[in-house]
């Protein structure tokens, strides 16, 4: 590693050693763009990595609502504004038990870079709450939402931070925290992104992320000279990431052979199609029901409990969708023995840095969930573009426009990395190219 970017790395260690998410992301970035810190001095001169790490704004909040017994509950609020040298802040909300500090300080630092690496102008930033919807009734949903939103209008507005969906975070609790944003403001600004299409929401958000993965992925296999046609692929996860990643998959003519969620994997060797897929998405998305029930509707498939999909039967790609560190040095392992050709990271950061280490070094296509996951906030970005011109795109153009910025992320990652001598290297790639633009940005409007 560069000294320089050692010497920041040390520094930030002995203040936040505890946030072990956000060290593994800084020490991954930090720890790629050695090459580039060696050849320009001028980020050391203006401390850009010092500034980089280091939130512009962190805003904590209490969130009181009361149940449906009329007790009074209390949970935690967040609002990570990381950095917004290119644009106002963007990033999602997470709902979740496991939101704390180290996760959103992690999930906003590598949306800087993420944002970056889409084109639009957009800053990095996350947030969220310890609030977990799962087992909450209709109104106490949309009664923490209110009092969520109660706060977290005050640090957000159109040209300050445009927040969106995330893990808990769909489209019922947009509506919820954008009905009561406009209450408060008396102002259909559109500060939330992942609206409804019928009050200002943008086509084919739903699907982008997982869409934009296998756009990616698509991408690699062409510097093989392969396509996904009948390549065998492995998917975690059952949310949008996942069923829109599987649905485009199959679209392309791929066999997708599993779905998984926190209890446990689904194997389907005969791959699932349209039919399955409807299923799939009335069982999370309407039921919330559990993967395992899958094996009911289709017997031909096995379900494995507490077992993620990568173990369980070979594949030509996967693609992690569901959280991070799901992939890790065995996984990795068994992929590589089994002739896996790449892996596409639909969530963030869903691969470790050892199994990451281990891919790359047994010449396994891998891309990073900041340039292969973009496909999300980029569309985000394209419906703040709609709102400002008071239009709606139909949904062909959207997903037109989407592939196009996938491609061009392909592009900039595999220029960049060949740039710096190595252009498989996505990791560096699309950490090098996503910094050079904002670290200028930041060298350009002073201290």
């Amino acid at each position: 590693m560069n000294a320089y970017a050692q010497n920041v790395l040390e520094s930030l260690q002995k203040n936040c050693s505890h946030q072990k998410e956000f060290m593994q992301s800084v020490s991954e970035v930090l720890g790629s763009l050695s090459k580039l810190l060696d050849r320009q001095s001028k980020y050391e001169k203006y401390c850009i990595l010092e500034r980089l790490v280091m939130p512009e704004r962190i805003i904590i909040f209490q969130v009181p609502w009361i149940d449906d017994r009329g007790k009074i509950q209390i949970n935690t609020g967040f609002r990570i504004q990381f950095n917004s040298a290119i644009g106002p802040y963007k990033g999602g909300l997470r709902f979740h038990p496991s939101v704390n500090l180290s996760i959103l300080k992690f999930l906003g630092f590598e949306q800087i870079f993420k944002n970056s690496l889409t084109t639009l102008p957009m800053g990095g930033a996350k947030g969220g709450s310890d609030f977990d919807p799962k087992g909450k009734s209709e109104r106490e949903v949309l009664a923490f939402c209110q009092n969520f939103m109660r706060e977290l209008y005050r640090h957000i507005g159109t040209s300050i931070d445009v927040p969106a969906g995330d893990i808990g975070v769909g489209s019922r609790e947009i509506g919820y925290l954008y009905g009561q944003y406009k209450r408060i403001v008396n102002s259909c600004d559109s500060v939330l992104t992942g609206k409804g299409v019928n009050w200002g929401g943008s086509k084919i958000r739903p699907e982008a992320t997982g869409y934009g993965c296998v756009y990616f992925a698509q991408e690699m296999l062409k510097t093989r000279n392969m396509d996904m046609e009948g390549k065998k692929v492995l998917i975690s996860g059952s949310g949008n990431v996942a069923q829109y990643a599987a649905q485009k998959a199959f679209m392309l003519g791929a066999k997708v052979l599993s779905l998984s969620d926190s209890n446990g994997s689904v194997i389907d060797p005969d791959g699932i199609d349209e039919e399955k897929f409807a299923y799939v998405q009335e069982l999370k998305n309407v039921r919330r029901g559990r993967i395992a029930e899958y094996v009911k509707k289709f017997p031909r498939a096995t379900y494995y409990e507490n077992c993620r999909p990568w173990q369980l039967t070979s594949c030509d790609i996967a693609l992690p969708c569901a959280t991070q560190n799901e992939l890790d040095l065995r996984d990795a392992e068994f992929l590589a023995k089994n002739n896996c050709i790449a892996v596409c990271e639909g969530a963030n950061m869903p691969t470790t840095l050892e199994a990451t280490a281990f891919l790359q070094a047994n010449n396994i296509l891998f891309a990073p969930g900041k340039a292969s996951n973009a496909g999300g906030v980029a569309t985000s970005g394209l419906e703040m573009s709609q709102n400002a011109i008071r239009l709606n795109w139909e949904s062909d153009e959207v997903d037109s426009k989407l592939r196009t910025i996938m491609v061009k992320i392909h592009e900039s990652a595999r220029e960049t990395a060949a740039e710096f001598g190595e252009p498989d290297n996505y990791v560096m790639g699309a950490n090098i190219a996503g910094f050079r633009k904002v670290a200028d940005a930041m060298i350009d409007l002073g201290v």
